[in-house]
């Protein structure tokens, strides 16, 4: 028989009689078997395996996380302490550097913060807190935030703002002692200030707004009420160069909350707040740049009186002390400057 013949017929039936046998059935149902086993569920030491796996995998996810997105804390003053002088040195900002490069004489000789509980004494901020009070009797914000300015007049009056000095009783709110403390405070401030920073005390200047505030845990009514929010004085305040406060109550025993606190950046995610608990008569002092970036933690009792005194390098921005008197009150709205309708450093 030729090649190209096909197989014989009694191998053609035997192969016929294989398709319908048991024989090939058991070997597929072998094969079926195996795969099988081969699918079956892991065995205990690859589970274990897979779950080691599943545990480093998730600690490796925190401490990426925990490396690129914290916030650390540090006290910088607390409110037992009594300090001669505490500071940090920081390097400027830039955009600060480039402005206050034009004021010879007023060019600190580096950025930074200080913190001082020797420049004033708790009398004279007992004699400011009495005077604080006596003005905010006759005005108070309906939020949370009160602020009370000498030298324009400025006070909080429910959601906006009065000149005290058109007030009929604003004669007998305050006194001489009140007045004369509250200029002797400022320039002893004012000498800090250039002393700290290696300034010339002749090219610092008091600026606006300067003013008492007075801080509790009352709803925000109005923006001016929310002075939590992380800002910049220079940004803020375009007259700013110096800020400096005066606390005139206690933290932990006059109110609690309102802790003030520096943001300092490291990086995108990484940053360090540095908290300054408030102490009677303790005065903090920074440059106004973005080097120091700031907000006061919301107060939750009790009631935060501080006083913001600022100064400026630019003559065109000075402004001298309160006259207490009608005379200056010849401006737009009743003698009080917008700008005193911002945040509260």
């Amino acid at each position: 028989m030729s090649e190209g013949g096909g197989p014989p017929p009694a191998v053609r039936h035997r192969k016929k009689s294989a398709g319908d046998g048991g024989p090939r059935q058991n070997r597929k149902s072998k094969f079926s078997s195996g795969a099988g086993t081969g699918g079956s569920s892991p065995s205990v030491a690859q589970q274990h395996q897979m779950w080691a796996r599943v545990v480093l995998m998730v600690a490796i996810a925190a401490i990426v996380y925990f490396t690129t997105f914290r916030t650390r804390e540090k006290k910088f003053a607390t409110q037992r302490e009594v300090l001669e002088l505490r500071s940090q040195p920081l390097d400027c900002s830039r955009a600060y550097l480039e402005e206050i490069s034009k004021f010879a004489g007023c060019i600190p000789a580096q950025c930074g913060r200080f913190v001082s509980d020797k420049i004033v004494s708790t009398a004279e901020a007992g004699i400011l807190l009495d005077l604080a009070r006596a003005g905010f009797e006759h005005g108070q914000s309906s939020g949370g935030a009160s602020i009370l300015d000498l030298h324009s007049g400025a006070l909080s009056q429910g959601t906006q703002f009065v000149n005290i000095y058109r007030l009929p009783e604003a004669r007998r709110v305050f006194t001489t002692q009140h007045i004369n403390v509250y200029r002797h405070v400022k320039e002893k401030v004012r000498q800090a200030v250039a002393d700290h920073f290696r300034l010339s005390v002749d090219g610092l200047h008091l600026t606006h707004p300067t003013f008492f505030s007075r801080l509790t845990n009352g709803t925000a009514k109005t923006i001016h009420d929310e002075y939590w929010h992380p800002h910049v004085d220079k940004e803020t305040y375009s007259s700013f160069h110096y800020t400096t406060l005066l606390y005139l109550t206690d933290y932990g025993k006059d109110f609690t909350g309102g802790r003030f606190v520096f943001i300092d950046s490291e990086g995108k995610h990484n940053r360090t707040n540095v908290y300054i608990e408030p102490r009677r008569a303790r005065v903090s002092g920074f440059t106004s740049g973005a080097e120091n970036m700031h907000h006061v933690e919301q107060v939750t009792g009790g009631i935060r009186f501080a006083i913001t005194i600022s100064f400026t390098c630019d003559p065109e921005h000075a402004m001298g002390d309160p006259k207490m008197t009608l005379e200056q009150d010849d401006g737009e709205n009743g003698g009080v400057p917008d700008d005193i309708n911002q945040t509260v450093p």
